[in-house]
């Protein structure tokens, strides 16, 4: 770990990350690519140290309430924020100048806030998005070793429901040859139904890799799944997308239990919804001639 002042922390979609880098050690991470000009190692974890003070003074001077939004690279509740609670903080930014807040994460800490974000939610709006990959807990731990496990995920879904906070899976990534089954997606569609998620946030059943998180997967897939590196070669080369080839047919399977079920699916409705701090009314027009 080390700290860095930054001049900003507010981008201009009102993201933030406070945080730069990860301890989860997912073997699949797009935030380890090249593309972003990460100047440390991706395990040294860099702490945006006025990261508070910049957000509040910015938050202060916004006309207009949104929805914050962070975990798009670095999750909130690494286990480095046991210790050091920035994101509860950022949290009681947030509710002091009543905004709303989007965060996505794969760790059960973000339960500790529960009662911050309750309260933020009576006031404006909380959505949380959770990252779901394997129903099977074994795989899980080998690909994704430093987080909460699918079914403490799923745990962590359905207390935020009944607390009344609305909650998104993101079905992402699903591994070529690793757990691109029907099984795998049944399970983790089971627990989205039984948890009553809102929407599941899916691009398509397959892995992006670039060029230092493709290095790193290859490196962990030695590791773990002896030989599999050569069947990633061979079906892709050095493709940026890599597709499962079940990918249509577990796509039609998804699209289909969805509708059945009444979850969103459609990615531009669902990242409407979420970054929409007020539901616009619904009117309804009425008749020159209806009576009083």
């Amino acid at each position: 770990m080390h700290y860095t002042s930054v001049k900003g922390i507010l981008s201009a979609n009102n993201g933030l990350n406070i945080y730069r880098g990860c301890e989860h050690g997912c073997i699949y991470c797009d935030s380890r690519s090249k593309c972003y000009n990460m100047e440390h190692d991706f395990e040294d974890i860099e702490v945006k140290e006025n990261a508070l003070d910049l957000l509040e003074i910015e938050l202060s001077k916004k006309r207009k309430k949104t929805i914050i939004s962070t975990g798009s690279m670095s999750d909130p509740y690494m286990p480095l924020e046991k210790q050091l609670g920035m994101t509860r903080k950022m949290l009681e930014i947030i509710y002091k100048y009543g905004y709303g807040v989007h965060l996505q994460t794969k760790s059960s800490l973000i339960l500790r806030d529960l009662d911050l974000l309750k309260k933020i939610n009576q006031q404006t709006k909380v959505r949380v998005s959770i990252t779901l990959t394997t129903y099977d807990e074994e795989l899980c731990k080998k690909i994704e070793p430093n987080v909460s496990t699918t079914k403490e995920r799923f745990e962590v879904l359905k207390k935020l429901h009944e607390a009344g906070i609305e909650t998104y899976v993101w079905l992402s990534p699903i591994l070529p040859f690793i757990n691109d089954t029907l099984d795998n997606l049944r399970g983790i569609l089971s627990y989205c139904k039984e948890a009553h998620v809102t929407g599941i946030i899916c691009f398509g059943f397959g892995v992006t890799l670039r060029e230092g998180d493709r290095e790193y997967f290859y490196q962990k897939l030695d590791e773990l799944f002896p030989k599999l590196k050569r069947e990633y070669i061979k079906a892709y080369g050095n493709a940026y997308e890599c597709n499962s080839r079940y990918h249509k047919y577990l796509y039609d399977f998804f699209t289909k239990f969805c509708e059945r079920e009444g979850i969103l699916y459609h990615l531009d409705s669902i990242f409407k919804r979420i970054h929409t701090l007020y539901e616009e009314p619904q009117y309804t027009q009425l008749s020159l001639f209806e009576e009083n």
